[in-house]
């Protein structure tokens, strides 16, 4: 996309300390870095002390934070070299990781595409925990995604489900999810059996038509190479050769986790997601999820990804609001019978 020079000040300009020129060849870099109306402009003016002035074919960074800013500008750039567009959700994320340290290309963040939709969009990691939580699905046996909304637990877990079935690895495809709003007794809703579990299984469904495309879909549910069914109907099944996903699992009891890893066939693999914070069990039931974490701890194969609200890839209204509510319940761990979910903080990834 073009050279960039971004060296030390220039003194012989008779600038100051804190001021820095980046030469930038391409006109249109410039404009796809500051985004549309210089929204992304206006977030690093947020984040840093820094006034960012634009000559022609220079960036002129003024103020005391001008190295920190030019360090995210050309990690910005690397980005936009690599061929990815920036948008304020990113530049947010790429900022977040420089605060702590880290490095958005360093720790290989949207470098592999796990599958494609059936549109021919890549599907990629979009985080570092995401990017950690992908590679451990790749390597175990059954990984745990664990982590408030819209950090992509079950819509990673179905692109890596995919991908293994195109490849071969697998025969089949299946995808579970408690009904734990009629307490798996769907016999009093309207309609055929089909009709009571699918608003429950609809989540599922709709992450396996962006995937593959809701015809194909079909063609293969039909097979029985895919099946989306409540987790009420998994008990006496053994499943081999398969990639097995459990979604929503902070609603499973003690008794249908055990029941679900029991499931697992030769062969076969197992993705179970969740978001301890939104447990919709009866009051006096403890969620299978929590409890699973406490057992299974110690077992080398089973592996545990935290995710947490930097993850999140929804509006970034949703991190705030995450935030926001981890907050409170931290603040006040007796608001509710669950209590606060915390995980130790040098507990982020792998086993607990």
């Amino acid at each position: 996309m073009g050279e960039i020079n971004a060296g030390q000040p220039d003194l012989n300009n008779n600038l100051q300390i804190d001021e820095i020129k980046m030469k930038i060849d391409r006109d249109h870099i410039t404009n796809d870095l500051f985004g549309n109306l210089d929204v992304n402009l206006r977030i690093l003016r947020d984040n840093y002390d820094v006034e960012v002035v634009q000559r022609q074919d220079e960036i002129i960074l003024k103020g005391g934070e001008a190295g920190k800013a030019r360090e995210l500008i050309l990690e910005l750039l690397g980005i936009l070299e690599a061929g990815e567009k920036l948008d304020p959700q990113l530049v947010n994320y790429v900022i977040s990781l420089h605060q702590k340290g880290l490095s958005y290309h360093e720790n290989n963040v949207n470098k592999d595409v796990i599958c494609f939709t059936h549109k021919g969009k890549p599907v990629k990691a979009k985080t570092i925990g995401q990017a950690d939580y992908a590679k451990n699905i790749r390597e175990h046996e059954a990984v745990f995604g664990i982590g408030p909304a819209g950090t992509g637990k079950t819509y990673l877990a179905v692109a890596m489900a995919i991908n293994a079935f195109k490849n071969k690895e697998v025969e089949k495809i299946v995808l579970a999810r408690p009904a734990v709003e009629a307490g798996e007794r769907l016999g009093f809703l309207p309609g055929d059996l089909q009709e009571k579990v699918d608003p429950y299984l609809r989540p599922l469904y709709d992450a396996l038509y962006e995937m593959m495309g809701r015809d194909a879909t079909l063609r293969l549910k039909e097979r029985e190479s895919i099946e989306v069914v409540p987790l009420a109907y998994m008990r006496g099944r053994t499943l081999d050769r398969s990639f097995i996903i459990l979604d929503e699992a902070q609603n499973t009891t003690k008794e249908q986790m055990k029941m679900f890893l029991t499931r697992l066939g030769l062969g076969s693999k197992a993705v179970i997601t969740g978001d301890v914070t939104q447990i919709d069990l009866p009051r006096g039931k403890r969620s299978g999820l929590k409890h699973a974490v406490q057992v299974l701890s110690g077992v080398p194969e089973i592996r545990f990804c935290f995710l947490k609200e930097n993850d999140v890839v929804r509006h970034a209204l949703v991190r705030k609001i995450v935030a926001a509510y981890d907050r409170y319940e931290n603040d006040n761990p007796e608001s509710d019978a669950e209590g606060a979910w915390t995980v130790a903080p040098e507990t982020e990834r792998g086993n607990p």
